[in-house]
């Protein structure tokens, strides 16, 4: 979609309508100095008074040139700096050697940090494809080379039973991992649009949890009547992400702990499974990683519960964990409405 054009027409500059407004004021006392002395025949300036005047124009161009300078300035060089963002990326993301007002100072930092986070999210877009073309290329890559070996099978060549069974268990398990990963790019599609905002309660997903993972003990603690502002989609989302990564790693049972103010609701989330590795506790929040690879894990299910989290205002972070089990923590702000 191409971007809204700003419709072509003749604005006057900053640096004109500063120098007008001022030159005319200062015009309203030569005037009526004219006038007067019109009026009463007399000479229309003296030496004196034209100095004054001569003085006062200069003054009057000092004043424009200053106020020119400190706005117009600053904003032409805004102007030049998001062209330059446009071409080289981050390394144009830098101060301005000046900001004149206060207020210019303001828009230029908040200019600076949505071309920071716009970076980032190209950024990430960008390592984010590359992730996926890598995860879909392994099973496509397998499921062909399986059809390929099959395809040539022949008189000279006779594949036994066990071994063609084999390369279409293998055919059905790569399929299944493209099934899981595009239903992850599809939730993290999702994750990406703020949905409209519901009240939910631990309870209300409890309820969910329990239906979908029967087998598994889930409970409620503290305040778990306390709505907070997520959309159903969203909240059965990311709470059935963090409920399948914990029974894939040896839990049985889920706890939901909540505690709520005026200010946010937190849940708690924690489980008595194998828990998450020192060594993997700063990567659990990265794209595609996953200590369950060979198991059809995708490393996706962290990132989409943080996304979907995100564009709600919502946090998640990684409390504690431990051979006995792990803790997360989804932070909710309070919804103002």
């Amino acid at each position: 979609m191409p971007a809204p054009q700003v419709k072509s027409k003749w604005r006057p500059p900053i640096a004109l309508i500063v120098y007008s407004v001022l030159l005319s004021i200062m015009m309203l006392p030569i005037i009526s100095i004219i006038w007067f002395r019109a009026t009463d025949s007399a000479s229309l300036t003296t030496s004196t008074e034209a100095a004054v005047l001569l003085v006062v124009f200069l003054v009057t161009l000092a004043v424009a040139y200053v106020l020119n300078r400190n706005i117009a300035g600053p904003i032409n060089a805004l102007i030049v700096r998001s062209n330059e963002i446009a071409q080289g990326g981050r390394a144009a993301i830098r101060p301005l050697e000046s900001y004149g007002t206060r207020e210019v100072a303001t828009l230029s930092q908040s200019f600076l940090d949505l071309a920071g986070k716009l970076v980032d999210r190209s950024e990430y877009v960008r390592s984010f494809a590359a992730h996926v073309s890598h995860e879909l290329k392994s099973p496509l890559t397998s499921i062909r080379g399986a059809a390929e070996l099959m395809l040539d099978d022949g008189d000279d060549q006779v594949m036994t039973k066990a071994e063609r069974l084999h390369f279409l268990e293998n055919i059905i398990d790569d399929s299944k991992r493209l099934d899981l990963l595009l239903e992850r790019l599809r939730e993290l599609a999702q994750a990406e649009t703020a949905l409209p905002v519901d009240k939910i309660c631990a309870d209300e997903i409890q309820s969910v949890l329990q239906v979908r993972f029967p087998d598994y003990v889930i409970a409620v603690s503290g305040q778990s009547a306390a709505r907070f502002a997520l959309p159903i989609e969203a909240a059965n989302v990311v709470f059935a992400n963090l409920a399948e990564n914990a029974f894939q790693n040896g839990a049985t049972c889920l706890d939901l702990r909540v505690e709520a103010n005026r200010l946010s609701t937190k849940i708690f989330v924690a489980d008595d499974g194998s828990g998450i590795s020192d060594a993997n506790k700063d990567r659990v929040f990265q794209p595609f990683f996953s200590t369950r690879r060979l198991d059809g894990g995708t490393g996706m299910g962290l990132e989409i519960a943080r996304t979907m989290l995100a564009s709600h205002g919502a946090t998640i972070t990684l409390q504690k964990s431990s051979c006995q089990g792990t803790v997360f923590l989804v932070t909710v702000p309070q919804s103002r409405g």
